[in-house]
C-alpha cells in the first residue's frame, strides 16, 4: 500500500509576521480580559452606591414626613387647644422634636449627595471602561482577521483600535 502525505498548508515558521500577528492577539487577550473585569466591577459598584444613595434619600424622606407631621401638630395644638397654656408644653415638645428632625435631615442630605457623586464617578469609570473594552474587543477581531485574509492592514487597524481601547481602560481605572 502507498503511504500517502498530506499537506496542511500551516507552515507558520516561515509567516514571522502572523508569530508577531498571534503574539499580539494574545497580548490583547489579555489586556480585554482585565478591562472586563474592570467594567464588570465598576458596574456593579454603581449600583451598590445608587442603592446606597436611595437608601439615604428613603431615610431622609421619612424623617421629612416626621418633621412635617410635627409641625403641623404643633399647628392643631395652637390652634384647637382653648387654653393655649395648657398646649403649651406639647407645643414646645413638637417643636423640640421637629428642630430635631430638621437637624438630622440636613446631615442625612449631606451623605445622600456625597453617595450621589460616588455613583456618578463609578458610572463614569464604567463607561469608559465599556468603551475601551469595545476597542479592545474590536481589535482582536480586526487583528485575527489577518490568518483568514493574510492582509497586513488588519492587524494594523486591530492593533490601533487595542491602542485606543487599552488608554481608554487605563482611564477608567485611574479615575
Amino acid at each position: 500500500m502507498a503511504e500517502v502525505e498530506i499537506h496542511t498548508g500551516h507552515d507558520h515558521s516561515v509567516d514571522s509576521f502572523g508569530q508577531r500577528v498571534g503574539v499580539a492577539v494574545g497580548v490583547i487577550g489579555i489586556i480585554l480580559a482585565v478591562v472586563t473585569i474592570g467594567s464588570h466591577r465598576a458596574h456593579t459598584q454603581a449600583v451598590i452606591d445608587r442603592t446606597e444613595e436611595n437608601d439615604q434619600w428613603s431615610f431622609y424622606q421619612a424623617k421629612k414626613i416626621r418633621q412635617q407631621v410635627l409641625d403641623v401638630g404643633a399647628d392643631l395644638a395652637r390652634t384647637l387647644a382653648p387654653d393655649e397654656s395648657r398646649a403649651q408644653p406639647v407645643i414646645d415638645k413638637y417643636v423640640k422634636q421637629s428642630a430635631h428632625y430638621a437637624e438630622e435631615t440636613k446631615e442625612i442630605e449631606k451623605e445622600a449627595r456625597i453617595k450621589h457623586d460616588e455613583t456618578v464617578r463609578e458610572e463614569g469609570r464604567a463607561v469608559r471602561l465599556d468603551i475601551g473594552e469595545g476597542f479592545l474587543e474590536l481589535g482582536l477581531v480586526l487583528s485575527s482577521l489577518y490568518f483568514l485574509s493574510k492582509r497586513k492592514f488588519f492587524p494594523v487597524i486591530g492593533i490601533t483600535a487595542a491602542v485606543i481601547g487599552t488608554a481608554l481602560g487605563i482611564a477608567g481605572f485611574l479615575a
